[in-house]
């Protein structure tokens, strides 16, 4: 199945921040209650490990991800780990909420873009459910930008280009009903624009059947790793792994400690 980057709504700037909001936040609060993410603990600690820090720099957190769970594993066996959230669109109601789970996460509160990351923001880079998003130019300058910057990178898609992916987003919208009620922090609108006007389930039918259709096989990211310079000073990784009964896309890019 040919990769096809039709426009999600919640890319576009024309579309509400609130209701792009009431998305990411289902997305946190689905990916923290199925522990979805469970699978690649192991890879994101390794990725840490080799690269001799203990921050996380997350880019296009949305509402958060799956990191509050994340964070719970992660500090089993990192306890001083620091988590900086950001996005493109920072929904920082949702990153107030994040933080008042935990002590050791943080925020930037202005727009970060993935392909430009500041250069003070030091860390590990992450990605979740979020490359999708970027055509193959732009994706390329994510993977870029990290090599230039010497940090290493850790990107993960929880769903994939295939028939089955995609029929599974199909009952997204039973999903956003029956959790929304125990998404916090609650507000009317959340619960006006799911069941009076249901913008909310149809936008993330949409755009869940997109992100499918947008996601990048591992052949396609090993290409476009075969496209960035110097990425002989990086260690890549590429691979699925199953997570429930979806999979976790993932690719892997570690700086080599002897590269200065």
């Amino acid at each position: 199945m040919k990769r096809i980057h039709v426009f999600e709504f919640e890319d576009q700037k024309w579309f509400p921040s609130f209701l792009r909001n009431y998305g990411t936040d289902f997305l946190q609060f689905l990916s923290n209650k199925t522990k979805m993410y469970k699978p690649v603990v192991p890879l994101i600690k390794d990725v840490l490990q080799k690269s001799n820090t203990n921050q996380i720099i997350d880019l296009g957190s949305g509402g958060g991800g799956g990191l509050i769970w994340l964070n719970t594993e992660l500090k089993k066996d990192i306890p001083d780990l620091k988590i900086m959230l950001t996005d493109y669109y920072p929904n920082i109601q949702a990153f107030e909420h994040t933080k008042e789970q935990a002590k050791n996460f943080e925020y930037r509160e202005t727009p970060v873009d993935a392909r430009n990351v500041p250069e003070e923001l030091k860390g590990v880079r992450t990605q979740f459910l979020s490359l999708h998003h970027f055509k193959p130019e732009d994706a390329k300058k994510i993977l870029q930008n990290a090599v230039d910057s010497n940090t290493s990178i850790a990107i993960f898609e929880a769903q994939e280009r295939s028939i089955p992916s995609i029929l599974a987003m199909i009952f997204s919208p039973i999903s956003v009903l029956f959790i929304t009620p125990f998404i916090k922090p609650f507000t009317i609108g959340r619960i006006l624009f799911t069941y009076f006007i249901p913008i909310v389930p149809i936008f993330v039918l949409w755009d869940g059947i997109v992100s499918s259709l947008r996601t990048y096989s591992v052949k396609e990211m090993n290409e476009l790793i075969e496209q960035v310079d110097q990425k002989e000073n990086f260690e890549w990784k590429t691979g699925k792994i199953k997570s429930g009964p979806g999979v976790i896309l993932y690719l892997l890019g570690i700086k080599k400690i002897n590269i200065n």
